[in-house]
C-alpha cells in the first residue's frame, strides 16, 4: 500500500531512482488519456508547457482522469505529475511577475513543478516561496521568505490528492525541506549564467531536484546539436550540479539508456529521463526496488 500521495517522493525517500515519461511538449491532456496514463510504467508524468501549451482546462480534465483511471498498481491514487512550468527563471523579479503561472498549475492538482533557466539564488528562492502556503514556516527566516500561494486553489486541488482542505494546505509542500511535504520541486541548470552560481541556487531550501540541461546548455556553447558525446565544458558542469546535489541531498536529473542506467545510478542520478520503460526496468531491477510499477 501506498504510504505517501507523491510516487515520487516516496521512492526518493527511500533512495531508490525514480523514471519518467513526457516529453517537453505535445502532451494530450484530456481526461481519457488521464485515464490511460493512470496506467503508466512511469514513475511520474512530465507535462512539458514550458514550450508545449498553457492548457490549464486540459491539464484539470487529465488530473481527473487520472482519478478515474486510478489507484496506480502501487497502491497510489494517482501517478505523481510535474509540470515543466513556462517561466524564464533568470531573475527574481521575472519569477515573482510571473508566480501566477505556477499558482494555475498547482491549483489543477499537480504534484510538481519545474522551473527551467534558471539562473540566480533570488529566482530559485521566489519561485519556492511562490508554490508555498504561508502557513508552512520550516526554512522561514532560514533561506526563504513567507509563502505567497493563496487561499483558493485547495478547492480544487485537494479532490485531486483525496485530502480534505486543512490537510492538502499542510501536504501541498515541497519536499525533503518538509519531510511530510508532497511537492517536489525541480530546478533546470542550462545557461552560461547559470554557472557560476549552481551551489547557490541548490542552496536555497526547498529544492527536491536539479539537472543540467544539455540541449540548451549546449545552444549556449555554440553547438547547433547538442554534442554526444558531451564536450569536457559540459562534462564539467553536469558533475558539478551532481556533486551539488550530493552534497545537498537533492536528487539528480541525468539521461539514461538500458545500456547505461546502472553506471549513471552508481555516479549518483535519481530521476532518470529518457522516457524508455526498458532503460526503468534495467535500474530497478539493479537497485532491486520492492514497489510495484
Amino acid at each position: 500500500m501506498a504510504k505517501r500521495i507523491n510516487r515520487a517522493i516516496e521512492l526518493l525517500a527511500q533512495d531508490q531512482p525514480i523514471y519518467y515519461a513526457g516529453a517537453h511538449a505535445g502532451h494530450v491532456l484530456t481526461e481519457a488519456q488521464g485515464r490511460i496514463d493512470a496506467g503508466t510504467w512511469a514513475d511520474y508524468i512530465n507535462v512539458g508547457m514550458e514550450h508545449g501549451a498553457f492548457d490549464m482546462p486540459g491539464l484539470a480534465a487529465y488530473m481527473a482522469g487520472l482519478v478515474a483511471g486510478g489507484p496506480t498498481r502501487s497502491g497510489h491514487r494517482t501517478p505523481a505529475v510535474h509540470v515543466e512550468a513556462p517561466v524564464d527563471g533568470s531573475s527574481e523579479a521575472i519569477v515573482r511577475a510571473n508566480a501566477w503561472l505556477f499558482r494555475q498549475i498547482l491549483a489543477r492538482g499537480v504534484h510538481g513543478i519545474l522551473l527551467c533557466q534558471a539562473e540566480t539564488p533570488g529566482a530559485v528562492r521566489a519561485f519556492v516561496e511562490a508554490c508555498r502556503y504561508p502557513i508552512n514556516r520550516l526554512g522561514v527566516g532560514s533561506g526563504l521568505g513567507d509563502g505567497r500561494r493563496g487561499v483558493g486553489s485547495e478547492a480544487t486541488a485537494a479532490p485531486i490528492w483525496g485530502l480534505e482542505r486543512e490537510a492538502y494546505l499542510r501536504k501541498a509542500d515541497p519536499w525533503p525541506l518538509n519531510p511530510e511535504g508532497e511537492l517536489l520541486l525541480g530546478i533546470k541548470i542550462e545557461s552560461l549564467a547559470a554557472i557560476p552560481n549552481i551551489e547557490a541556487m541548490l542552496d536555497v531550501p526547498g529544492i527536491g531536484f536539479a539537472e543540467m540541461g544539455p540541449g540548451d546548455l549546449s545552444l549556449a556553447m555554440g553547438h547547433i546539436r547538442m554534442p554526444d558525446p558531451f564536450t569536457p565544458e559540459m562534462i564539467a558542469v553536469r558533475d558539478r550540479v551532481r556533486s551539488a546535489c550530493r552534497a545537498r541531498g537533492i536528487a539528480f536529473l541525468e539521461g539514461a539508456s538500458p545500456a547505461d542506467v546502472a553506471a549513471k545510478i552508481d555516479a549518483g542520478a535519481r530521476v532518470i529521463s529518457g522516457g524508455r520503460e526498458d532503460t526503468a526496468r534495467a535500474g530497478r531491477a539493479h537497485t532491486r526496488r520492492a514497489m510495484p510499477v
